[in-house]
């Protein structure tokens, strides 16, 4: 009996699937191998490079977007899970030049040191508002981050953030909990 090759293309290519999904707002309509994950999509495919790999194991939360307005973690989803759904990354949430309520309060109150944990902070925390509504405590927020690490700071200053930005939105019902 001879060994399987590797030149078998069965054993190596997965089929192609056709995708239509939005993104920020626009539709998507792309081809791509069914195990193609979430964050491979948007940072390979689309060039949407906030979404950030770090640990490629859904522990850190690096990776954090919206699907339908619900926190996950790009890494752990294949992009065909999310056929005809709404995916929302850090690129999506400003409107134009003017900062989302989270972002603005992430901004001043110091949130972030080196930003490669805060896209899928903010993503996180508009979830996170979404959940609980605008009167967060900080033992909710620092149960709720979890899931995403921080590696430069104590989470002080990402958890004012994240009460002050939940504030903020209840306050800018224009943007809602987009």
């Amino acid at each position: 009996m001879q060994p399987t090759s590797f030149e078998d293309t069965s054993l190596v290519h997965a089929p192609a699937h056709p995708l239509a999904l939005s993104v920020n707002g626009a539709a998507v309509s792309v081809t791509v191998d069914v195990r193609t994950l979430l964050v491979q999509l948007l940072r390979d495919e689309l060039r949407l490079t906030g979404t950030h790999v770090g640990c490629d194991t859904s522990q850190c939360g690096a990776c954090t977007v919206l699907v339908d307005g619900e926190a996950v973690k790009a890494c752990a989803v294949l992009a065909v899970q999310v056929e005809g759904r709404e995916v929302r990354t850090i690129e999506g949430v400003a409107a134009g030049e003017t900062l989302h309520p989270m972002q603005e309060a992430f901004r001043e109150h110091h949130g972030l040191q080196c930003g490669f944990c805060t896209p899928g902070m903010i993503l996180a925390a508009m979830d996170m508002v979404r959940r609980h509504g605008p009167l967060l405590d900080e033992g909710t927020v620092r149960a709720e981050l979890e899931g995403n690490l921080c590696r430069c700071t104590g989470y002080h200053n990402i958890v004012k953030a994240i009460i002050a930005g939940a504030r903020a939105m209840d306050a800018a019902p224009a943007v809602g909990l987009d």
